[in-house]
Formats: C-alpha cells, structure tokens, sequence
C-alpha cells in the first residue's frame, strides 16, 4: 500500500485456477486499501506449469483441466504452508502486529478456514468467497476445525453454487455455532460460483463489489 505504514497483514488463499493477472490484481487491490498482501503459489509443489487461461478452461472439461495442480494440494498442505507463511510475513518491517487476516476463493476458501484453525492465535479474520468443500465427510473437512477457530468468520455465498449446496451450508454454519465461533454468513442473490472473478465468465461485479465492502470492513474491524 501506499504510505509509510506498517500495515495489518493479509494471507490470499487463491482458486484452482492459480495465480494469473487477474487475482494479482485483486491482491493489488486488497493492498490499496491499507494491509500488506500475500498471495502464495500453493501449486508450487507441482514445479513449473503452464498459466491457465479461464476462457479455455471453462471452454472444455473443468475438473480435467484442474486436477493435475488442484492434487498436488489441500486444505492440510494449506494450513502446513502458513506456518511459512506467517514466518515471512513476521520478517516484514512494514507489517503491524501480529494479527493476520486470511480470504480465500474457490478451493482457497476451505484453506482459509484451515488456516484459522490450525493458528488461532495468529489468525484473527477468516473470509471464504464462494468455498467449496467446507463441510463434508473427509477426515479433514474444514468444518471439523471450528473448535479451534479464535477468528471472526466472514462465509460469502453463491446463490448457485453446486460446490456448496444448502446441506452443507447448514452443516458447516452448524459446527462453528456449536463451537462458539464468532461468523457472519450472507448469500449473494444471482451469483454464481466464482463470481468474484472478474476473468471468470460468471463474473458478477454488482456483487463482487458487495463482496470488497464486507472483506475490507472485516479485516478493518478485526486486525486494527
């Protein structure tokens, strides 16, 4: 950001999609705002891969385009890689404090709740947009970590999303209310999944803009 700072830091958990021009801008822009942001590879372990182009992904068979980089991570490699994470972060002269704000899109959204989960006493605000996958039978389901989640939970959603369907809703929002997790879930009417992707044809930007206002008042509420 703009500024002499130090600044509240940010981890940006990205979608299946990886990193690409369009989620360095929607970091970019995250930083505008006043916080340090950092945006992992988290298909590093893949080696080195060809950009993937939405507009051909989305043109052929999704999971087949996906699947070789989405396997070589999960939300337990995830929560591994922020310990990293946190320790640069913390070598950063112009990052303040030790609380640190966590989003994540996609597949980055069960990471960021994993994230809240397995470092309590860092992360202070979890944000999912559209995450899938956040409540299931998996030994390793997101939702089972609610008990250990110390942050304020911000669950943005899909009008139409298969990724999560009205039951798991239910079931994830059941776990963090059992375990006492402060959270706020609202549904985005007319959106779709990803729609916070502004190269994503499912693009909404009335409600990406609805989902800038409730992240950046988040992480403004809660890391100061």
């Amino acid at each position: 950001p703009d500024g002499a700072g130090p600044w509240p830091a940010v981890i940006l958990y990205m979608d299946a999609l990886a990193i690409r021009p369009a989620l360095k801008d929607m970091a970019e822009r995250m930083a505008s705002y006043g916080f340090v942001v950092l945006l992992p590879d988290l298909f590093y372990r893949a080696g080195p891969y060809a950009p993937l182009d939405p507009k051909v992904v989305f043109a052929g068979d999704v999971r087949a385009a996906i699947a070789p980089l989405a396997g070589t991570t999960s939300n337990a490699k995830a929560a591994e890689d922020t310990a990293a994470f946190i320790a640069y972060l913390d070598t950063r002269k112009d990052v303040k404090g030790r609380k640190i704000g966590v989003t994540g899109y996609c597949m980055g959204g069960g990471m960021a709740i994993a994230a809240a989960a397995a470092y309590p006493d860092r992360i202070a605000a979890a944000a999912t947009y559209h995450g899938g996958a956040l409540a299931n039978d998996s030994k390793l389901s997101p939702h089972l970590g609610a008990p250990r989640i110390k942050a304020k939970v911000y669950i943005g959603v899909a009008e139409n999303d298969n990724s999560y369907p009205p039951e798991m809703a239910e079931r994830f929002e059941r776990a963090l209310k059992d375990a006492g997790v402060d959270y706020v879930s609202e549904l985005y009417e007319g959106a779709a999944h990803g729609w916070t992707q502004t190269d994503f044809p499912v693009h909404n930007a009335a409600a990406e803009e609805e989902h800038w206002r409730t992240l950046i008042g988040l992480f403004r509420e809660t890391l100061g």
